[in-house]
């Protein structure tokens, strides 16, 4: 792809794990130029993060292979005079700075937002923390399953029977990252207009309450306060998870000609006319009577031969699959969505071989013109490139071609 939204933006990477990675790996498939800042020797913690031992003893776990493809690794020392001129220096040329330390790490250090607007009064500043840069909780440690608890969102995760649960994967830090990438290209889209830089602070905690929705706004609207339902969604039946004659089998039947549908489809017109079922509000009143009379009549076949009957008929069912079977799926394969790039140098032998030579990674689940936003280059390894450092700050020096920095 010759030309991405963010070609000739300059980002700088300061951040650690996931939100902020993930934040910065968007950036960087939307073609933004990011600038991973390392602590020396150490780097991001997801480095060794990961299933495989001897990737993470690599400084190459599969949590930092994951969001860092498509950027570069320097080594600096915020807290070395040396390192502090060189960081400085770039801030001076960036349009875009994202970290996601403790708030008030970076004013501790002496880069807070006063002192990097001096420096470039054009930056867009963005911090990522779990609860924001101020409140009775900024000072509070915060990872995705303290996020998930405080949201509320693990209230809702399970059946009666078995909540609180955590989500599956650390949806809090995925969120955090997404809102913090909108609102960056948001405050370069502002910035085109205005020439002004933008201080950002994102909190993980409201981005995830946000994301919440109906969970949410029920509550605040109607006064209902959510129950966890499982595999049911609250707002519609029959809309939840199904027993076919091989597995399970998600339907999603909300408007009433679906279910209508449904019901001829799988031999059960008599469901249509019965007045527990006759609405909405009726079918989720008397749940669990629909949803028996339904899995009876879904066993008769398996959940493969459902898949392909009811979407035929306007009727939303797929398979619940696995997450390996989810990644080879056709419809991902058809789009592109993985991309193949080499392993980074230093990977294991074991591991590269294992993978066939070639490491896939996710894209953004974005086509732009028709094509998929695959990253440019494989995750680098720490300090990758330092010794391009000084070529890069060269390059920084002459005013980037970014058609967001003009005014």
């Amino acid at each position: 792809m010759p030309d991405r939204p963010l070609d000739g933006v300059r980002v700088l990477d300061l951040t650690n794990v996931l939100a902020g990675p993930y934040c910065t790996y968007h950036l960087a498939l939307l073609g933004a130029e990011v600038v991973k800042v390392e602590m020396p020797g150490r780097g991001d913690l997801a480095r060794q993060l990961g299933p495989d031992p001897a990737l993470n003893r690599a400084g190459l776990g599969a949590s930092f292979l994951a969001q860092n493809a498509g950027k570069k690794s320097v080594e600096i020392d915020l807290k070395a005079p040396a390192g502090r001129s060189v960081f400085s220096e770039l801030v001076t040329h960036a349009d875009v700075l994202v970290e996601n330390y403790r708030a008030g790490v970076m004013r501790r250090i002496g880069f807070g937002w006063e002192e990097l607007r001096a420096l470039n009064p054009r930056l867009i500043y963005c911090a990522i923390t779990g609860f924001g840069q101020s409140g009775p909780l900024s000072q509070a440690p915060a990872y995705d399953q303290i996020i998930q608890g405080l949201s509320g969102m693990m209230s809702v995760t399970g059946t009666p029977s078995t909540a609180p649960q955590r989500v599956g994967f650390p949806v809090a830090d995925t969120v955090g990252g997404l809102s913090a990438a909108l609102a960056i290209v948001a405050a370069l889209a502002g910035r085109h207009h205005d020439g002004e830089g933008r201080m950002l602070d994102v909190s993980m905690l409201e981005a995830s309450m946000s994301a919440m929705g109906w969970a949410v706004s029920n509550y605040m609207v109607s006064g209902v306060e959510p129950e966890p339902m499982g595999d049911q969604n609250a707002t519609a039946a029959p809309s939840g998870t199904f027993e076919t004659a091989d597995g399970p089998l998600n339907i999603a039947a909300n408007r009433q000609e679906q279910f209508e549908t449904l019901c001829r489809l799988v031999d059960r017109e008599s469901l249509i006319t019965d007045d527990r079922f006759a609405d909405r509000e009726a079918r989720k009143h008397h749940r669990a009577q629909l949803n028996d009379a339904l899995n009876e009549a879904l066993r008769a076949r398996p959940a493969a031969e459902w898949e392909t009957i009811l979407p035929a008929a306007g009727v939303p069912a797929a398979r619940i699959l696995t997450v390996p079977d989810a990644v080879d799926s056709a419809q991902l394969a058809s789009r592109g969505f993985f991309a193949e790039l080499p392993f980074p140098p230093g990977a294991p032998s074991a591991a590269v071989t294992r993978a066939n030579g070639r490491l896939r990674v996710s894209g953004s689940g974005v086509l732009v013109d028709g094509e998929q936003l695959a990253p440019a280059s494989a995750p680098p390894a720490l300090g990758e490139h330092n010794a391009e450092l000084p070529d890069l700050l060269r390059r920084w020096r002459t005013p980037s071609h970014d058609r967001l920095r003009a005014v």
